[in-house]
Protein backbone atom coordinates (compact mmCIF):
# COMPACT_ATOMS: atom_id res chain seq x y z
CA UNK A 1 0.00 0.00 0.00
CA UNK A 2 2.75 2.42 1.00
CA UNK A 3 4.79 1.50 -2.08
CA UNK A 4 1.78 2.28 -4.30
CA UNK A 5 1.43 5.71 -2.68
CA UNK A 6 5.08 6.47 -3.39
CA UNK A 7 4.64 5.23 -6.96
CA UNK A 8 1.67 7.54 -7.52
CA UNK A 9 3.65 10.42 -6.02
CA UNK A 10 6.53 9.67 -8.40
CA UNK A 11 4.26 9.58 -11.42
CA UNK A 12 2.93 13.03 -10.51
CA UNK A 13 6.45 14.43 -10.85
CA UNK A 14 5.50 16.96 -13.58
CA UNK A 15 2.71 18.33 -11.39
CA UNK A 16 5.06 18.78 -8.44
CA UNK A 17 7.63 20.50 -10.68
CA UNK A 18 5.16 23.09 -11.91
CA UNK A 19 3.71 23.71 -8.43
CA UNK A 20 7.15 24.08 -6.88
CA UNK A 21 8.27 26.50 -9.61
CA UNK A 22 5.18 28.67 -9.11
CA UNK A 23 5.49 28.66 -5.32
CA UNK A 24 9.21 29.50 -5.52
CA UNK A 25 8.50 32.49 -7.75
CA UNK A 26 5.57 33.62 -5.60
CA UNK A 27 7.16 33.07 -2.16
CA UNK A 28 10.94 32.45 -2.39
CA UNK A 29 11.51 31.79 1.36
CA UNK A 30 9.67 28.48 0.93
CA UNK A 31 12.79 27.01 -0.74
CA UNK A 32 15.71 29.28 0.09
CA UNK A 33 16.49 27.11 3.13
CA UNK A 34 17.67 24.28 0.86
CA UNK A 35 20.98 25.98 0.10
CA UNK A 36 23.69 25.61 -2.55
CA UNK A 37 25.62 22.85 -0.75
CA UNK A 38 22.42 20.83 -0.42
CA UNK A 39 22.17 20.70 -4.23
CA UNK A 40 25.36 18.65 -4.44
CA UNK A 41 24.19 16.36 -1.63
CA UNK A 42 20.76 15.99 -3.20
CA UNK A 43 22.25 15.16 -6.58
CA UNK A 44 24.44 12.53 -4.93
CA UNK A 45 21.39 10.96 -3.29
CA UNK A 46 19.56 10.92 -6.63
CA UNK A 47 22.42 9.17 -8.40
CA UNK A 48 22.96 6.76 -5.50
CA UNK A 49 19.31 5.77 -5.89
CA UNK A 50 19.89 5.32 -9.61
CA UNK A 51 22.89 3.10 -8.87
CA UNK A 52 20.81 0.90 -6.56
CA UNK A 53 18.58 0.03 -9.52
CA UNK A 54 21.52 -0.82 -11.81
CA UNK A 55 23.64 -3.90 -12.26
CA UNK A 56 26.64 -4.71 -14.41
CA UNK A 57 24.18 -6.22 -16.92
CA UNK A 58 22.64 -2.79 -17.47
CA UNK A 59 25.99 -1.49 -18.68
CA UNK A 60 26.64 -4.62 -20.73
CA UNK A 61 23.26 -4.21 -22.39
CA UNK A 62 24.94 -1.75 -24.71
CA UNK A 63 26.30 -4.85 -26.44
CA UNK A 64 22.72 -5.97 -27.10
CA UNK A 65 21.42 -2.58 -28.23
CA UNK A 66 24.54 -0.91 -29.71
CA UNK A 67 22.69 0.82 -32.52
CA UNK A 68 19.86 2.16 -30.35
CA UNK A 69 22.14 3.40 -27.58
CA UNK A 70 24.54 4.78 -30.20
CA UNK A 71 21.77 6.92 -31.71
CA UNK A 72 20.83 8.19 -28.25
CA UNK A 73 24.41 9.06 -27.31
CA UNK A 74 25.17 10.76 -30.64
CA UNK A 75 22.08 12.94 -30.35
CA UNK A 76 22.71 13.64 -26.67
CA UNK A 77 26.27 14.85 -27.04
CA UNK A 78 26.45 16.06 -30.63
CA UNK A 79 23.05 17.47 -31.57
CA UNK A 80 21.91 18.89 -28.21
CA UNK A 81 25.02 21.04 -27.59
CA UNK A 82 24.74 22.41 -31.13
CA UNK A 83 21.08 23.23 -30.43
CA UNK A 84 21.98 24.93 -27.16
CA UNK A 85 24.70 27.03 -28.75
CA UNK A 86 22.61 27.83 -31.85
CA UNK A 87 19.53 28.92 -29.88
CA UNK A 88 21.64 31.12 -27.62
CA UNK A 89 23.25 32.73 -30.66
CA UNK A 90 20.02 33.24 -32.64
CA UNK A 91 18.14 34.63 -29.63
CA UNK A 92 21.04 36.91 -28.74
CA UNK A 93 20.89 35.73 -25.14
CA UNK A 94 22.86 37.60 -22.47
CA UNK A 95 26.14 35.93 -21.53
CA UNK A 96 24.87 34.22 -18.38
CA UNK A 97 21.75 32.78 -20.02
CA UNK A 98 23.70 31.60 -23.07
CA UNK A 99 26.29 29.80 -20.93
CA UNK A 100 23.56 28.19 -18.80
CA UNK A 101 21.65 27.00 -21.86
CA UNK A 102 24.81 25.51 -23.38
CA UNK A 103 25.72 23.86 -20.07
CA UNK A 104 22.38 22.10 -19.66
CA UNK A 105 22.41 21.02 -23.31
CA UNK A 106 25.80 19.35 -22.70
CA UNK A 107 24.49 17.37 -19.71
CA UNK A 108 23.52 13.67 -19.96
CA UNK A 109 20.00 12.29 -19.89
CA UNK A 110 18.06 12.92 -16.68
CA UNK A 111 16.99 10.23 -14.23
CA UNK A 112 13.39 11.48 -14.53
CA UNK A 113 13.39 10.23 -18.13
CA UNK A 114 13.06 6.64 -16.89
CA UNK A 115 9.77 7.51 -15.19
CA UNK A 116 8.43 9.27 -18.29
CA UNK A 117 9.51 6.35 -20.53
CA UNK A 118 7.52 4.01 -18.29
CA UNK A 119 4.45 6.26 -18.52
CA UNK A 120 4.84 6.42 -22.33
CA UNK A 121 4.83 2.59 -22.62
CA UNK A 122 8.28 2.67 -24.17
CA UNK A 123 11.37 0.53 -23.45
CA UNK A 124 12.29 1.09 -19.80
CA UNK A 125 15.31 -1.26 -19.87
CA UNK A 126 16.73 0.61 -22.86
CA UNK A 127 16.01 3.94 -21.15
CA UNK A 128 17.93 2.90 -18.04
CA UNK A 129 20.86 1.78 -20.18
CA UNK A 130 20.85 5.01 -22.21
CA UNK A 131 20.78 7.12 -19.05
CA UNK A 132 23.56 5.08 -17.44
CA UNK A 133 25.84 5.16 -20.49
CA UNK A 134 25.30 8.86 -21.18
CA UNK A 135 25.90 9.66 -17.50
CA UNK A 136 29.22 7.82 -17.54
CA UNK A 137 30.30 9.48 -20.78
CA UNK A 138 29.28 12.87 -19.38
CA UNK A 139 32.19 12.77 -16.96
CA UNK A 140 34.47 13.58 -19.90
CA UNK A 141 32.12 14.93 -22.58
CA UNK A 142 30.15 17.50 -20.57
CA UNK A 143 33.24 19.52 -19.50
CA UNK A 144 34.86 19.30 -22.93
CA UNK A 145 31.70 20.25 -24.84
CA UNK A 146 30.93 23.08 -22.43
CA UNK A 147 34.45 24.43 -22.86
CA UNK A 148 34.14 24.19 -26.67
CA UNK A 149 30.73 25.88 -27.02
CA UNK A 150 30.69 28.24 -24.03
CA UNK A 151 34.38 29.18 -24.22
CA UNK A 152 33.51 32.06 -26.52
CA UNK A 153 31.55 33.68 -23.66
CA UNK A 154 33.74 32.95 -20.61
CA UNK A 155 36.82 30.89 -19.74
CA UNK A 156 35.77 27.33 -18.85
CA UNK A 157 37.91 25.12 -16.60
CA UNK A 158 37.11 21.72 -18.11
CA UNK A 159 39.44 19.86 -15.74
CA UNK A 160 37.76 21.31 -12.63
CA UNK A 161 34.33 20.41 -14.05
CA UNK A 162 35.53 16.89 -14.79
CA UNK A 163 36.62 16.43 -11.17
CA UNK A 164 33.29 17.78 -9.92
CA UNK A 165 31.27 15.43 -12.13
CA UNK A 166 33.41 12.48 -11.07
CA UNK A 167 32.71 13.16 -7.40
CA UNK A 168 29.02 13.94 -7.88
CA UNK A 169 28.20 11.28 -10.49
CA UNK A 170 30.63 8.36 -10.59
CA UNK A 171 31.09 7.81 -6.86
CA UNK A 172 27.36 7.66 -5.95
CA UNK A 173 26.45 5.50 -8.95
CA UNK A 174 29.38 3.14 -8.34
CA UNK A 175 28.42 2.86 -4.67
CA UNK A 176 24.84 2.04 -5.62
CA UNK A 177 25.89 -0.61 -8.14
CA UNK A 178 28.24 -2.23 -5.59
CA UNK A 179 25.53 -2.26 -2.92
CA UNK A 180 23.12 -3.78 -5.43
CA UNK A 181 25.70 -6.45 -6.27
CA UNK A 182 26.47 -7.56 -2.72
CA UNK A 183 23.25 -6.61 -0.90
CA UNK A 184 20.73 -7.13 -3.68
CA UNK A 185 17.78 -7.93 -1.42
CA UNK A 186 18.16 -4.77 0.64
CA UNK A 187 18.91 -2.70 -2.47
CA UNK A 188 15.74 -3.99 -4.12
CA UNK A 189 13.67 -2.98 -1.10
CA UNK A 190 15.20 0.49 -0.99
CA UNK A 191 14.96 0.98 -4.76
CA UNK A 192 11.17 0.82 -4.51
CA UNK A 193 11.28 4.19 -2.81
CA UNK A 194 14.35 5.70 -4.48
CA UNK A 195 12.43 7.13 -7.50
CA UNK A 196 10.20 9.13 -5.14
CA UNK A 197 13.23 10.32 -3.15
CA UNK A 198 14.85 11.35 -6.45
CA UNK A 199 11.75 13.31 -7.42
CA UNK A 200 11.73 14.98 -4.00
CA UNK A 201 15.32 16.17 -4.31
CA UNK A 202 14.87 17.26 -7.94
CA UNK A 203 11.93 19.52 -7.06
CA UNK A 204 13.84 20.92 -4.06
CA UNK A 205 16.75 21.78 -6.37
CA UNK A 206 14.34 23.40 -8.83
CA UNK A 207 12.60 25.27 -6.02
CA UNK A 208 15.84 26.66 -4.57
CA UNK A 209 17.25 27.78 -7.91
CA UNK A 210 13.97 29.40 -8.95
CA UNK A 211 13.62 31.14 -5.58
CA UNK A 212 17.24 32.32 -5.41
CA UNK A 213 17.01 33.80 -8.93
CA UNK A 214 13.40 34.95 -8.84
CA UNK A 215 13.94 38.53 -10.01
CA UNK A 216 16.37 37.55 -12.79
CA UNK A 217 13.97 34.88 -14.04
CA UNK A 218 10.96 37.20 -14.06
CA UNK A 219 12.95 39.92 -15.83
CA UNK A 220 13.84 37.50 -18.63
CA UNK A 221 10.88 35.12 -18.45
CA UNK A 222 9.78 35.52 -22.08
CA UNK A 223 13.04 34.93 -23.92
CA UNK A 224 14.24 32.42 -21.29
CA UNK A 225 11.12 30.27 -21.56
CA UNK A 226 11.19 30.38 -25.37
CA UNK A 227 14.87 29.37 -25.53
CA UNK A 228 14.58 26.50 -23.05
CA UNK A 229 11.34 25.22 -24.58
CA UNK A 230 12.85 25.27 -28.08
CA UNK A 231 15.90 23.35 -26.83
CA UNK A 232 13.79 20.53 -25.41
CA UNK A 233 11.29 20.47 -28.26
CA UNK A 234 14.26 20.06 -30.58
CA UNK A 235 15.61 17.24 -28.42
CA UNK A 236 12.33 15.34 -28.31
CA UNK A 237 11.71 15.81 -32.03
CA UNK A 238 15.20 14.93 -33.27
CA UNK A 239 15.43 11.98 -30.90
CA UNK A 240 12.29 10.44 -32.40
CA UNK A 241 13.11 11.43 -35.99
CA UNK A 242 16.64 10.00 -36.06
CA UNK A 243 15.54 6.79 -34.34
CA UNK A 244 12.77 6.44 -36.92
CA UNK A 245 15.19 7.04 -39.79
CA UNK A 246 17.48 4.40 -38.30
CA UNK A 247 14.64 1.87 -38.69
CA UNK A 248 13.63 1.34 -35.04
CA UNK A 249 10.11 0.47 -33.93
CA UNK A 250 7.81 2.89 -32.08
CA UNK A 251 8.92 1.76 -28.62
CA UNK A 252 12.60 2.54 -29.27
CA UNK A 253 11.71 5.80 -31.05
CA UNK A 254 9.73 6.96 -28.02
CA UNK A 255 12.58 5.99 -25.70
CA UNK A 256 15.18 7.84 -27.78
CA UNK A 257 12.95 10.90 -27.95
CA UNK A 258 12.51 11.08 -24.18
CA UNK A 259 16.15 10.31 -23.38
CA UNK A 260 17.44 13.02 -25.71
CA UNK A 261 14.77 15.56 -24.77
CA UNK A 262 15.21 15.30 -20.99
CA UNK A 263 18.53 16.52 -19.57
CA UNK A 264 20.02 16.10 -16.10
CA UNK A 265 19.12 19.65 -15.11
CA UNK A 266 20.12 19.04 -11.49
CA UNK A 267 23.68 18.34 -12.60
CA UNK A 268 23.59 21.46 -14.76
CA UNK A 269 22.44 23.54 -11.78
CA UNK A 270 25.18 22.16 -9.53
CA UNK A 271 27.87 22.82 -12.15
CA UNK A 272 26.57 26.32 -12.89
CA UNK A 273 26.65 27.30 -9.20
CA UNK A 274 30.11 25.82 -8.62
CA UNK A 275 31.92 26.82 -11.80
CA UNK A 276 30.06 29.91 -13.07
CA UNK A 277 29.49 31.79 -9.84
CA UNK A 278 30.50 35.02 -11.59
CA UNK A 279 27.49 34.56 -13.89
CA UNK A 280 24.43 34.39 -11.58
CA UNK A 281 22.09 33.97 -14.56
CA UNK A 282 23.82 30.78 -15.75
CA UNK A 283 21.88 28.59 -13.33
CA UNK A 284 18.43 29.86 -14.39
CA UNK A 285 18.15 27.96 -17.72
CA UNK A 286 19.04 24.77 -15.82
CA UNK A 287 16.25 25.30 -13.29
CA UNK A 288 13.67 26.20 -15.94
CA UNK A 289 14.86 23.23 -17.99
CA UNK A 290 13.84 20.82 -15.22
CA UNK A 291 10.28 22.16 -15.25
CA UNK A 292 10.02 22.45 -19.03
CA UNK A 293 11.23 18.98 -19.96
CA UNK A 294 8.93 17.42 -17.36
CA UNK A 295 5.89 19.20 -18.82
CA UNK A 296 6.80 18.34 -22.41
CA UNK A 297 7.81 14.76 -21.57
CA UNK A 298 4.62 14.14 -19.61
CA UNK A 299 2.53 15.52 -22.46
CA UNK A 300 4.20 13.12 -24.89
CA UNK A 301 3.75 10.25 -22.41
CA UNK A 302 0.04 11.07 -22.16
CA UNK A 303 -0.36 11.05 -25.95
CA UNK A 304 1.67 7.86 -26.45
CA UNK A 305 0.00 6.11 -23.53
CA UNK A 306 -3.28 6.34 -25.44
CA UNK A 307 -1.78 4.43 -28.35
CA UNK A 308 -0.85 0.76 -28.48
Amino acid sequence: MLANCFRVGTNLFPVWSVLVALIALWWPPAFLWFGKDAITIGLGVILLGMGLTLSVDDFLRVLKYPKAIGVGVVLQFLIMPVLGWGIGYLFGLPKGLAVGLILVSCCPGGTASNVVVFLARADVALSVSMTAISTLLAVVLTPLLTEFYAGQYVPVDAWAMLKSIFLVVILPISTGVILNRFFSKAAKQVSVYSPFVSVLFIILIVGFVMAANRDRILDNIGILTAAVALLHIGGFSLGYLFAKLAGFDASVCRTASIEVGMQNSGLGSALAIKHFGNLPMAVTPCALSAVTHCILGSFLAFLWNKKK
